[in-house]
């Protein structure tokens, strides 16, 4: 009867916090806490309702340490420095060129391929075989004084041979030759893997008056002989390019031919109960697929025997973002308070709905703390005379000697419509 009684009790919570909760989920006796089938069984259930509460609210109140006030976005600085040379097959690049904006912030581009169209000067000349209609087998196919958005100059009305086959495209005035005609593409990624970038971040959190930055201080030319490791230099903060772009999971090769955009992560994820030296910057690198660094175009002026002339580049690269979060919790009595009285107010009113103990006829048999056997079916008495069937009342129950008195096994299954009655076992 003990193991029909707890096969059909409510399920408990399994945390491992609270162990002791359900003894079938851990078998009775095998934890310091657990309580044995027979004293769950005859026990009060007033004790039930403190235990199913233990799980949830511990796991609140500990694990999410709702004990602590937190503030999430910290105030954040960031300042970058790339370091390095390469070459192209025309000539040999420095930071100044390669690095766009040069201003040393949280966004810059790193110049891994170009294309160069050299001594551009204003003119005629065919328009580009990529423009919409810029085809053509004869001048009535060219609108003179037509500008194409996105074309590149001003149409003449004349139809003139392309820059090489047989093919013909309508003639525009404007910055000559177009990009088509002569550009000139150049691979910078030679050497880019090996690029140093230095990122210098300092956070703070404005609420706990805390502050930190990710580079060890106290240590005279540290940052002159370090490079970045997650072991033994976390404080120095120098990266190589090919690590980031390794890091995201991507092939430099590829990566500095198509361009790309790669976010590097500082995650602040701070306990301020214990000492400073445990807030400590994590770092995490991800591409973010789909923006690709399209190809921006930027020129160069210069005059050559009195008249203007410019190189046109359309340059290719990897972008970098730096992204700066986290948070921060520290001990304060207020939210302490709060989720505590939230923790037993919950109790209080698991106990308020706790049925009184048992007192109440099972059947025709009185409950009254034992499991009394059924005895023999009374006759049914015949009907004759007008009379009417009458039958005996079983005498009222007694009172319960204390309110919280142990509660009988008949009482929780009489209780239990899909239990079977005990007594007729």
């Amino acid at each position: 009867m003990v193991d029909r009684l707890t096969s059909h009790s409510p399920p408990r919570h399994r945390d491992p916090l609270c162990q002791h909760q359900h003894p079938r989920a851990w078998g009775a006796g095998k934890h310091p806490r657990a309580r044995s089938l027979s004293s769950l069984a005859t026990g009060s259930r007033e004790q039930w309702p403190i235990l199913a509460a233990c799980p949830p609210r511990r796991y609140v109140f500990i694990v999410q340490k709702s004990y602590q006030d937190s503030e999430t976005g910290p105030e954040s600085s960031v300042i970058t420095k790339v370091k390095g040379i390469t070459s192209s097959e025309h000539k040999v690049w420095d930071v100044e060129e390669y690095v766009k904006p040069p201003e040393g912030g949280s966004v810059f581009s790193i110049i891994t391929r170009i294309e160069v169209t050299p001594s551009q000067t204003l003119g005629t000349c065919p328009e580009s075989m990529r423009v919409r209609d810029a085809t053509c087998g004869s001048d009535e196919d060219c609108v003179a004084g037509q500008l194409d958005m996105l074309g590149n100059g001003l149409r003449t009305g004349r139809c003139v041979p392309y820059y090489q086959g047989s093919a013909k495209t309508c003639e525009v005035s404007g910055w000559c030759p177009v990009e088509d005609g002569a550009s000139v593409s150049q691979f910078l990624g030679k050497m880019a893997p090996n690029f140093t970038i230095l990122i210098k971040n300092s956070i703070h959190y404005p609420k706990f008056q805390f502050s930190k930055g990710n580079i060890e201080h106290g240590k005279d030319g540290y940052l002159k002989h370090c490079t970045f490791d997650e072991v033994s230099d976390l404080y120095c903060p120098i990266f190589k390019l090919g690590f980031i772009v390794e890091q995201a999971g991507e092939n430099f090769t590829e990566l500095a031919h198509t361009g790309g955009v790669i976010g590097v992560i500082i995650n602040w994820d701070c306990d301020l109960d214990l000492s400073a030296s445990k807030c400590n910057p994590k770092y995490s690198f991800r591409r973010y697929l789909g923006l690709g660094m399209p190809g921006s175009s930027f020129a160069k002026y210069y005059k050559t025997n009195g008249s203007t002339t410019r190189t046109l580049i359309k340059a290719y690269g990897i972008r970098i973002d730096v992204i700066v979060h986290g948070q921060a919790g520290k001990f304060s009595l207020i939210p302490t308070i709060i989720n505590l009285a939230t923790a037993l107010t919950s109790i209080g009113v698991k106990l308020g709905t706790t049925r009184p103990p048992c007192s109440r006829a099972v059947g025709r048999h009185q409950v009254d703390g034992t499991l009394t056997p059924a005895g023999p079916p009374t006759p049914p008495r015949a009907w004759g005379g007008g009379q009417t069937p009458a039958f005996s009342s079983p005498a009222a129950p007694p009172p319960p000697s204390h309110p919280s008195a142990p509660r009988p096994f008949a009482c929780f299954i009489a209780k239990k419509p899909h239990i079977r009655n005990p007594i007729n076992l």
